[in-house]
């Protein structure tokens, strides 16, 4: 969520023309994908919502208000030299390595941040595809094989499979784009408590703090062999510490009172983005970082989707119940 504060702050912070640039620029920079159109109506109902506040300027859409479920990924899907260069897949080719439900409770005092490990056994339902047709039906297949048949709507509709929770929004992020992003912030910090060393993502860490330029941001989200039982659970558990170190340095650097460094922040975040229709502009997002104003920074709780070792294959994992339920029953 800290990318919706930049880009929001950016725009408020330059002044005159330059800010109708800037928010020219910024909001076309943001990919787009109609998910509701896409999906229809056999989805979960949406948590109760209130009626927006009215708009502060007419750049800016109203807040909305209400209980509030955000699919974000982290994906490989933009392939290209950036993003072939830092591990990304082949050419065509798309795999989701993060994923997160971010749950905003109605009055925004409290957030939530569910991890959901790529390597769970789920029923990936039947997805809508671009040329018209459906995916077939597959069960005991990879979470993040959604994302690679169907993109960022049967990602969404396997995730309310998977949860009985309606996501309101989506955003994702790419390889490249996350690099640039923590370059611009100039660097993050991080506190490991193991050594790292994985020859996969090429990280090579001590235990202790260490200050990540972007690349090695990207490596630090992506290490899993190097690292604990070399399962996705302690790649997760590496992914939540750097959202916390992001989130922190954007708080503490005075960003916000530097335009030119803004700007350069902001930038990275909207080029390597890509939301739903409901968040598609610069306004849109504004709107929700207006109403996470007054979120404090130790309300936010990073947990992961219970699970346990597949029966059927030891290198997988599935839901474990009724503990996964209840978690999620608790987020509608």
């Amino acid at each position: 969520m800290k990318v919706v504060a930049i880009a929001t702050g950016c725009v408020l912070v330059l002044g005159g023309g330059a800010a109708g640039w800037a928010y020219w620029h910024l909001d076309r920079n943001i990919r787009s994908v109609d998910i509701d159109k896409a999906l229809g109506d056999d989805r979960p109902a949406r948590a109760d919502q209130v009626a927006a506040s009215p708009s502060a300027s007419p750049t800016q859409e109203p807040v909305e208000k209400g209980v509030l479920n955000l699919l974000v990924l982290g994906s490989d899907s933009r392939t290209g030299k950036a993003n072939k260069a830092l591990g990304g897949g082949a050419e065509g080719g798309a795999r989701s390595d993060t994923a997160m439900v971010v749950h905003l409770n109605a009055d925004r005092t409290e957030a939530t941040v569910v991890s959901i490990p790529r390597d769970t056994l789920v029923e990936r339902p039947s997805c809508p595809t671009e040329s018209g047709g459906t995916t077939a039906v597959a069960y005991n297949v990879m979470f993040n094989s959604a994302y690679a048949v169907g993109g960022p709507v049967c990602a969404v509709k396997t995730v309310e499979k998977l949860t009985g929770v309606r996501m309101d929004h989506y955003l994702e992020i790419d390889f490249a784009g996350f690099a640039d992003l923590v370059d611009a912030l100039g660097g993050v910090d991080v506190t490991t408590d193991e050594d790292i060393d994985d020859d996969l993502s090429h990280l090579d860490l001590k235990a202790g703090q260490h200050h990540l330029d972007g690349e090695q941001a990207l490596a630090f989200a992506r290490t899993r062999h190097g690292i604990g039982d070399g399962s996705d659970l302690g790649r997760i558990k590496l992914q939540q510490e750097l959202v916390k170190s992001l989130a922190a340095e954007v708080s503490d650097t005075g960003l916000f009172s530097d335009p030119a460094r803004l700007y350069k922040v902001a930038d990275a975040a909207t080029g390597s983005l890509t939301a739903d229709t409901g968040l598609d502009s610069l306004s849109e997002l504004s709107g929700l970082a207006r109403s996470l104003g007054e979120l404090p920074a130790d309300a936010v709780q990073t947990v992961t989707m219970p699970v346990v070792r597949a029966p059927s294959d030891i290198n997988r994992v599935v839901a474990d119940e009724p503990e996964a339920t209840e978690l999620w029953e608790s987020l509608r």
